[in-house]
Parts: C-alpha cells; sequence; structure tokens
C-alpha cells in the first residue's frame, strides 16, 4: 500500500488486473462479447419483425407478458408489489412504447456488443433489461447474461479492445483523460 497525501492506494491484484485492465484479456472478453451479442440482436431482430412488438398490434406481446407477471405478483410468486405496480401504472398504459424498447433496445444492445463499440454501455443496458425481466418473473437465459453483463460493464475497457472501442475510447476519451479546453478542469474553477 502506498499512502499519497493522506490517500492510501490499494495495488490492485494480478488477476483482476489481468481481466479488467490488460489486452491480453481481451480474447476472453471478445468471445463473451459475442455470445450476448448475438443473443440479443436475435432476440431483437425477431420482436422487431413481430406485428405484436413493432407492427399493427404493437404492444400487444408486452401486455401479455406484463398480465402475466401481474398474476405471478397476485398469486405471491415471483414478483416483488413495487416492481407489479411499476408494471401495472408505467409499462401496461405504455405498452406500445415500451414494445419498441425492448425490441429496438435488443437490437441495438446486440449490435454494441457484436461491434465492440461503447461496450460497456451496451452491456449495462443489456444488463438493466435482464434485471427487468427478472423482476417481472422471467427467468430463461436472464441471470446468466446478465451475470456476462456485469462481468463486460467492469471489463470496459479491455473488452471493445477487438472492436471498436480500441478506437472510439482513444478518440472519444474518458473523463480521466480528457484535456481541458482552457487549461483549468471545470472542477477547479
Amino acid at each position: 500500500m502506498q499512502n499519497r497525501q493522506n490517500e492510501i492506494i490499494i495495488p490492485e491484484n494480478p488477476v483482476s488486473h489481468f481481466l479488467f485492465t490488460s489486452t491480453k484479456s481481451a480474447a476472453i472478453w471478445l468471445i463473451i462479447r459475442l455470445y450476448v451479442g448475438y443473443s440479443w440482436i436475435t432476440a431483437g431482430w425477431k420482436k422487431i419483425q413481430s406485428d405484436s412488438w413493432t407492427g399493427d398490434a404493437a404492444g400487444g406481446a408486452i401486455q401479455g407478458f406484463v398480465k402475466g407477471s401481474l398474476a405471478k405478483a397476485a398469486e405471491g410468486k415471483d414478483v416483488t408489489g413495487w416492481y407489479a405496480w411499476f408494471l401495472e401504472n408505467v409499462v401496461l398504459p405504455n405498452a406500445k412504447v415500451f414494445g419498441f424498447f425492448v425490441a429496438y433496445g435488443e437490437v441495438l444492445v446486440g449490435l454494441g456488443l457484436i461491434l465492440g463499440c461503447l461496450t460497456g454501455i451496451a452491456a449495462f443496458f443489456g444488463g438493466l433489461m435482464n434485471v427487468s425481466f427478472l423482476f417481472a418473473g422471467t427467468v430463461s437465459t436472464n441471470p446468466l447474461l446478465f451475470i456476462f453483463a456485469t462481468w463486460l460493464v467492469l471489463a470496459w475497457k479491455v473488452a471493445g479492445w477487438y472492436g471498436l472501442d480500441r478506437w472510439a475510447l482513444s478518440y472519444l476519451g474518458t473523463p480521466w483523460t480528457r484535456k481541458p479546453r482552457d487549461g483549468v478542469l471545470p472542477m477547479n474553477k
């Protein structure tokens, strides 16, 4: 441990350094990224092509899903009260909008992960959808995809190395590497 001006710096262990900082682990993340991305893009594409998600009967699939979740909540199974309230009062009245959000969101998450573009952000939103489905009482592959999404978020610096992030993150910069325009960081003004 190092102490710099009342700050204690704890060195990173070799395993987390390898997994989350070293580009030597990028091949591992590429495999996980492609699996998760493929899962999202295929699920989303099926929804986009379905009338009950984005077509003439848009919102129908969401309504059926939400009604099933509300039935589980009424029986005291798998769906907590606060989430049932959210489904009934926010999602159900806006089922058509949520249908489009889910379908196109799944495709965008899949594309981001497959292309390795803003990988951490794509994985975060994929994980958010997984948790939403889990809260609604649907297990399926959601636990596994949520675990992988969480790992991809943690590995965001190297998970997209074999992808567009290799260049996008260099171009966009990160909050700790951006150069201020006037030489002064905004919080120091």
